[in-house]
């Protein structure tokens, strides 16, 4: 075995080291080695790179020190020794092996980024052949070996820091955002996306100015320059836009990157979302600065609510001292009314007298009116509620509104599609649309436009529903606006008192919204002005929903052409057209009565005259409106018929019957046949009523009106007993003689207490009680009374009308203060013939 020397990396002499068989390698002795292959192995021996030599057709190898240290550790047991037989790296040795072959072959070889697992090491391996020195073969191959590891490792570090910091930007819920130096998006982070509402895509072809409010960015590009200049990061309060071009506000810091010379590179924004920030700085600098306003409005608005307070616990107060003035006055017109009707059936009274009596008699009639007014404003007024449209009712009422506000305002209508139904009086919310539209008329005297709007409502807000009285839920709201004078505060604040007025002396009574006022609260519903001077007026209600159906309509039909016997009062406020139709109806055999207004139609049927069917135009001057006038009918005269007319086409609507069941209208100008078929169709269907008067009847005329007819003694019904109860002495009195002169025994006493005692003491077939008495109530007492005398009938007579009986719970008859002797009567015959 011959030694040889071998060099380390640098040139130094390494340690000797024995080598193999040279003769047994065909080299023979080292002094004998062909040139080329000294040469190859000097440079592998002596280079300060890694070098690997194979040599031969039997493959040895020779490497350096190097070679060594790369793969690991020295290996002399294998310098020299064949290729074959020596281990290498399994993950690398099958091309390696390769790649010394196909240099071999003459062709160089490269394998890029080896990985050897058993020492986790990384190299690059160069393969190149080593040609004889005649060039006609290759006798060997030289491989350098360059160990990547320490640069993979380095490389491995920087993708995992470069990955880490990706996901500490992408993830971060701070804004991120990487710009070029014109501004340009290179690089955006999740939560910018969101922040902004776009992509990252459609952010990447964007600048920061294209994001930015148009307003901030002169200031943002003028710091973003300088920080490129002088590297001074700053930071940024602005608008930031989203796509729908809404703004919000951000807190934006902006810093330079720079390479390693200094040099500016890109731009770090760094963003955060401070709009409710801003808000509340905002809103506390708006607190601070408008401090003492804001007390001085709470001031107010506290004022204003207890304003509002006042003024409904005035008006409930009012009210109620109206309710009771109403029910005493009544009251007094039942003594003066009663005296005078006895005065006027005397018969030895003059003429003068007895038209003064009816002088009289009419001015009780006009303070009755005035007391029910008076009870509609108080709430104490008896309403027949049905579930109605107010759609159909404002519908029909168009020649009404038409007549009464005249031809210089214009009346536009808005009606909401499907309405909901109501449950109200229509008589009376027709008399509060004709009053309220009168009210805006006389508020645009040059002309000008009332306009009327029904929709349904639904009530939730908790202070106008407390302000209202009101509980939360669903509402039809009726508007009645007009463009007049308007109201100044003081007037709007005291619009819905009894008597307040604004009209001159004897041209209004100052009722009119305060009976509106009644009735819409009455109906457990709400009624507000809103008025300015020079702006109008609005009068705003909302009334109750109800679930219930409108009320059926019956249907009519045409009969032939024929006349009758019966009564039908005309009532007609032109003087000719009245004449005709007198003249027409007595031709076709009917009785004829007439009155030229609403009130002395009125005051014939409380005459008690026998009327078989009322025929009233709809629009007459005077106070009491024809609907009005058809409501007093049917209450006093069940059985009438009543039959409109008006001047204007008539609407399909009402002619399916509007109005309340066995009200007709026929329009004009109308045919006597037409008139004659009509009347006999509606008298035909008509249940005959009662006359009160029979054939040889004393009677005593009124004059200008009709009959009250006072039965002889020899004809009268059954005598009955009757125990008066009256606190008031005078009208105690009254009665009593009022019914001894219709042929009853009648015994007066003041309270319910002195009642009871002569109960014990007397038989009686009635109790004619008032409500309000001393001590015991005159329901107590009737009620007391049918416990102890089960047989025994009952009349109340009071101011309140019919309420006080419908409301009682046992059966009773009611005589609504102030009553005349036909209503008395009517009532009386009635218990006599059940009795």
């Amino acid at each position: 075995m011959t030694e040889i020397s071998w060099l380390r990396g640098g040139g130094q002499t390494g340690r000797s080291v024995s080598a193999f068989d040279w003769k047994s390698s065909a080299l023979g002795e080292p002094e004998h080695w062909p040139v080329p292959f000294r040469t190859s192995l000097n440079i592998a021996l002596h280079s300060p790179s890694p070098v690997l030599l194979v040599w031969g057709g039997a493959r040895n190898i020779f490497y350096n020190d190097a070679f060594a240290a790369c793969i690991g550790r020295q290996h002399p047991g294998v310098f020299g020794a064949r290729l074959i037989d020596v281990p290498f790296w399994p993950e690398i040795r099958a091309a390696h092996l390769a790649a010394i072959e196909a240099c071999f072959a003459g062709r160089a070889q490269t394998l890029k980024e080896q990985h050897a697992d058993a020492i986790d090491a990384w190299f690059d391996l160069s393969y190149v052949p080593v040609f004889s020195a005649d060039g006609a073969g290759v006798e060997g191959v030289l491989c350098t070996c360059s160990d990547l590891t320490e640069r993979r490792r380095g490389m491995q570090a920087l993708l995992s820091s470069e990955s880490r910091l990706t996901a500490i930007f992408n993830q971060a819920s701070v804004c991120f955002s990487e710009l070029d130096l014109q501004g340009n998006y290179l690089r955006v982070n999740d939560a910018l996306c969101r922040m902004l509402g776009r992509s990252e895509e459609a952010l990447l072809q964007m600048t920061l100015a294209d994001v930015t409010h148009p307003d901030d960015v002169p200031a943002n590009m003028s710091m973003f320059n300088r920080c490129i200049e002088n590297g001074k990061s700053f930071t940024l309060e602005k608008r930031y836009l989203r796509p729908d071009g809404s703004s919000f506000w951000v807190s934006s810091n902006i810093s330079r990157i720079v390479d390693a010379q200094g040099r500016p590179q890109a731009m770090m924004a760094v963003s955060t979302d401070i709009t409710e920030r801003r808000r509340a700085e905002e809103a506390l600098r708006e607190l601070n600065d408008t401090l003492e306003q804001r007390v001085a409005e709470e001031i107010l608005e506290r004022s204003r609510a207890e304003a509002v307070l006042s003024q409904m616990q005035k008006m409930e107060a009012v009210g109620q001292l109206t309710g009771g003035v109403a029910h005493d006055f009544n009251n007094v017109l039942q003594i003066i009314g009663g005296n005078l009707q006895l005065m006027q059936s005397a018969p030895e009274l003059e003429e003068r007298s007895r038209h003064r009596v009816k002088i009289a008699i009419d001015a009780v009639d006009r303070g009755a009116k005035l007391s029910s007014q008076l009870l509609a404003f108080a709430r104490r007024q008896p309403l027949q509620p049905r579930s109605i449209n107010l759609a159909r009712i404002l519908r029909n009422m168009d020649d009404l509104l038409r007549r009464a506000v005249g031809e210089t305002v214009e009346i536009s209508t808005a009606i909401a599609s499907g309405l909901w139904n109501t449950m109200i009086d229509p008589n009376q919310v027709e008399n509060l649309i004709i009053n309220t539209a009168i009210n805006a008329r006389d508020a645009m005297p040059n002309g000008g436009r009332l306009t009327l709007q029904i929709g349904n409502a639904e009530l939730s807000d908790p202070d106008f529903l407390s302000q209202a009285d009101l509980a939360p839920g669903d509402y039809v709201e009726l508007s009645i606006s007009d463009n007049g004078c308007g109201m100044p505060p003081e007037v709007r604040e005291r619009a819905f008192e009894p008597f307040f007025t604004t009209k001159k002396e004897g041209e209004g009574s100052g009722l009119g919204l305060s009976m509106a006022y009644g009735f819409v609260k009455q109906s457990k519903g709400h009624i507000s002005i809103q008025s300015e001077v020079g702006s109008g007026t609005t009068i705003r209600i909302y009334f109750p929903r109800s679930h219930e159906d409108e009320a059926a309509i019956e249907e009519r039909h045409e009969m032939e052409m024929l006349g009758g016997s019966e009564t039908i009062l005309v009532v007609e406020d032109d003087p000719g057209l009245r004449l005709t139709v007198t003249d027409t109806l007595s031709s076709l055999g009917y009785r004829v009565l007439t009155a030229e207004n609403g009130e002395r139609a009125l005051a014939i049927v409380r005459s008690g005259v026998a009327i078989d069917m009322l025929f009233t135009d709809v629009v007459m001057p005077g106070s009491v409106p024809a609907t009005e006038l058809a409501r007093h009918a049917r209450q006093l005269l069940p059985g009438v018929e009543i039959l409109f007319t008006s001047g204007y086409p008539r609407d399909a609507i009402v002619h399916e019957g509007r109005l309340d069941t066995g009200v007709e209208l026929l329009s004009k100008p109308y045919r006597i046949s037409q008139l004659a078929r009509r009347m006999r169709h509606m008298l035909a269907r008509q249940g005959r009523r009662p006359q009160l008067a029979q054939g040889g009847n004393a009677t005593q005329e009124m004059p200008g009106t009709a009959t009250i007819h006072i039965l002889p003694v020899a004809e009268r019904q059954q005598r009955l007993r009757l125990l008066v109860v009256e606190d008031n002495i005078d009208s105690q009195e009254l009665i009593c003689e009022l019914l001894e002169t219709l042929g009853h025994e009648a015994h007066g006493v003041a309270s319910g207490e002195e009642a009871q005692q002569a109960l014990g003491d007397q038989a009686f077939d009635v109790l004619f009680t008032d409500v309000n008495l001393p001590g015991m109530s005159g329901v107590d007492l009737a009620r007391n009374t049918l416990s102890r005398f089960p047989g025994m009938s009952i009349i109340f007579a009071s101011g309140y009308g019919e309420m006080v009986a419908r409301n009682a719970g046992f059966a009773s008859h009611s005589l609504p203060k102030p009553y005349d002797i036909a209503q008395l009567q009517d009532i009386l015959g009635k218990i006599a013939a059940a009795a």
